[in-house]
């Protein structure tokens, strides 16, 4: 049986959502419940923390765009074996594309909605009082597939502000189900993609216990369990994403770390064998491998480390003249011949594609993509189209290889990082985008 749950929402980023779901998770682990974490929206970064707070069962990515009813069904019946499910949402409640895809738009709205978990939404309180009620009203009312369980306000700067604030809350008729105060001591730090990644935190777990018992503290852990409920029965299981290979060398460090989970547990589950190997450590593909692949990240923050990484740089470049090997984003931007950094410096790279990229003048590239490729990824040869995410500061000074794919945003519209591909003498074949995989598309635009 899936267990109770409730999606952690907002009207807008940056107003504590990550903090609240992270505080609960930890809160409800240390009070011993078993919590399954959830993120709606495409996002590497939250679910580590997420699946750090739980200690042991670890968050998934929920995506109304880019997966199919029965995607979501499948991934939600993960949660089978745990006291209460916590998911975090993304931007603001009702944020997504104008254009919706598999199942929705994207907007964590259409997950509580789907799902039938109701909404405990954050608000940042800081500058107002009684007008965050009316905020909180617009919210609740806007979509009745949507329920609001009740509100979490952050950032509350005196008793006499938390006072003005329930007296409004009250009028409206919307529970308080907490009240947090502004606190900076245990914030986490963040870089130009969001949060620093969990693995770079030495002292998260302490951190992460901090939180839990900050919303032990100031939130009603028995009414926002009690306000849980169950996930709607799931759809016909949902088939499993091909495995690009058997055996797979799978990049993963501090440069390379972002990857759907979904995706391991689906080609795991079809018996592939994962087989990590670390470029920052100068390590080339296991030999054994039949498939490389080399996720996302921050290779940029890594560049000089990269280039003098000769036994990666080798290794991989006589992986990839017999087999394939695949990058996303930043595992695309190591393929390349050529990386120049924010001071201007050029890094050389693997140079298994003519890429060369530069953050020496940033520009945000964000958005869902839908991929029509010209030559089949790795063990998606029959899927005749993909959908993605697309989320990167980084500027093509020059592709010169074959498009990998026709590249679409969620509104169909053209965009120009179509990723490439290089077919070597001896049958390899080098390919990457600048989107990451989620899942292929059923619905194509």
């Amino acid at each position: 049986m899936i267990p109770p749950g409730l999606l952690i929402s907002a009207p807008a980023s940056g107003t504590g959502k990550t903090t609240v779901a992270l505080g609960l998770i930890s809160a409800f682990r240390a009070a011993g419940l078993t919590v399954q974490p959830f993120k709606s929206g495409p996002d590497y970064i939250d679910p580590a923390f997420h699946s750090a707070a739980a200690r042991g069962r670890a968050s998934a990515n929920l995506d109304s765009w880019a997966m199919t009813p029965a995607r979501l069904a499948t991934l939600a019946a993960t949660a089978t074996g745990a006291d209460i499910t916590i998911a975090e949402g993304s931007m603001g409640l009702f944020d997504g594309t104008a254009t919706p895809g598999e199942t929705g738009n994207g907007a964590s709205a259409d997950i509580a909605a789907r799902m039938g978990w109701p909404v405990l939404l954050v608000l940042d309180v800081g500058g107002q009082a009684q007008t965050a009620a009316a905020v909180a009203v617009g919210l609740a009312r806007f979509d009745p597939a949507v329920t609001m369980a009740g509100v979490i306000l952050n950032r509350v700067s005196s008793p006499r502000h938390e006072s003005l604030l329930r007296a409004g809350f009250e009028r409206a008729g919307l529970p308080v189900l907490g009240a947090l105060p502004k606190r900076s001591d245990i914030a986490l730090p963040a870089r130009h993609l969001g949060l620093v990644q969990a693995e770079e935190l030495p002292e998260l777990a302490a951190q992460l216990d901090a939180l839990g018992q900050l919303v032990a503290t100031h939130c009603d852990l028995a009414a926002i369990r009690a306000a849980a409920r169950p996930a709607h029965a799931p759809a016909t299981a949902a088939k499993p994403i091909p495995a690009p290979g058997e055996r797979i060398a799978l990049a993963r460090d501090a440069a390379f770390s972002f990857v759907y989970p979904h995706l391991i547990a689906d080609w795991r589950a079809q018996g592939a064998t994962i087989l990590p190997f670390s470029p920052l450590a100068d390590q080339a593909p296991d030999p054994s491998a039949t498939v490389a692949w080399l996720p996302g990240g921050y290779p940029e923050l890594h560049a000089p480390r990269l280039a003098a990484c000769d036994t990666f740089r080798d290794g991989l470049t006589a992986f990839a003249q017999t087999r394939p090997v695949h990058g996303e984003c930043g595992g695309y931007m190591a393929l390349g011949a050529g990386l120049v950094a924010a001071d201007g410096t050029r890094h050389r790279m693997a140079g298994l594609l003519g890429l060369e990229t530069s953050f020496e003048k940033r520009r945000m590239h964000l958005g869902y993509r839908l991929a029509r490729p010209h030559l089949g990824l790795p063990g998606l040869a029959d899927a005749p189209a993909l959908r993605g995410h697309e989320f990167h500061y980084a500027t093509i000074l020059s592709q010169p290889d074959a498009p990998l794919a026709h590249v679409t945003d969620a509104n169909g519209v053209a965009v120009a990082e179509t990723g490439s591909y290089q077919r070597h003498a001896q049958g390899g074949i080098t390919s990457g985008t600048f989107f990451h995989l989620i899942a292929p598309a059923e619905a194509a635009q």
